[in-house]
């Protein structure tokens, strides 16, 4: 991962909850940790209206989730992991009102959350710093926030390079249907709004070999057990995807996918977030 020079470089992944680096990234940034890069990890929010089983709701579940965030930090090689504060808006439907003492990402001022990881990157003199297609994946409203001030927040920095966590739709909406022909997996996933999600293969500028850090990533997804059970007894994604075998899962699991809005349309695919950097 590192460039010709051999230069330590850093990232800085924003994601909205936490268990969103483990899905989308935590290959790329447990690589580049390997490497000797610094890895920084900011969450915008605590997941504390994450869907979950009974048994885990309840007022302490966005404490729980930050837990699982530092274990699946420590797993990733990660060297520092901020929590910018915020409460979980939900999936959909009215906003929810603020719990005491913090704001709902959504009721936040956006400059305000811009500025805030904007602070970061300068700190950290980031050389990349990583959020959410426009989509924001598959259209969590969160994501979309975290799209938009991650975009404003790498202007403001003057951050060299802005990358957008996706997937080629194609092959999640492909890994999907795979999990679900597999013996003992039932999966609570609507197909239809994954076939609408994410980018178009077309669009991909960077495509990241991870298969040296499937360990390391599948650790990442097991941390969040909040996040993988349903009151049906079906399993979330997480779990699903957790129980696909090996080496099932490192074929499905050994690439990660981003896109440069500012890379030439045509560019030849990067396999190295720092490659070009100066």
């Amino acid at each position: 991962m590192s460039d010709t020079w051999g230069v330590s470089r850093t990232v800085v992944a924003v994601n909205a909850h936490p268990d969103d680096e483990a899905l989308l990234m935590a290959g790329t940034l447990a690589k580049a940790a390997a490497a000797g890069h610094r890895v920084v990890l900011v969450v915008a929010t605590d997941g504390d209206l994450g869907l979950t089983s009974a048994q885990h709701r309840g007022s302490t579940l966005g404490q729980r989730r930050l837990a699982e965030l530092h274990a699946s930090a420590a797993a990733i090689g990660a060297a520092r992991l901020e929590w910018l504060g915020y409460a979980d808006s939900g999936m959909e439907g009215p906003v929810p009102p603020d719990p005491p003492g913090r704001q709902r990402f959504l009721h936040a001022d956006p400059r305000d959350a811009a500025v805030r990881i904007a602070d970061i990157l300068r700190e950290e003199e980031a050389d990349v710093v990583i959020g959410y297609d426009p989509s924001g994946g598959y259209g969590h409203r969160d994501h979309v926030r975290v799209h938009e001030v991650t975009r404003e927040a790498a202007r403001l920095a003057g951050t060299p390079r802005l990358l957008e966590a996706t997937v080629p739709r194609e092959a999640i909406t492909a890994g999907i249907s795979l999990a679900r022909r597999l013996p003992g997996v039932r999966i609570d996933v609507d197909l239809g709004a994954w076939e609408r999600a994410f980018t178009p293969r077309s669009q991909i500028t960077h495509r990241i070999g991870v298969r040296g850090q499937i360990r390391a990533k599948r650790t990442a997804m097991a941390a969040h057990a909040t996040q993988a059970a349903a009151d049906d007894g079906a399993d979330r994604t997480l779990a699903a995807f957790g129980r696909i075998p090996r080496p099932l899962y490192d074929l499905i699991f050994g690439r990660e996918w981003f896109v440069d809005p500012a890379a030439d349309a045509g560019a030849p695919i990067s396999r190295d977030i720092f490659a070009g950097l100066p």
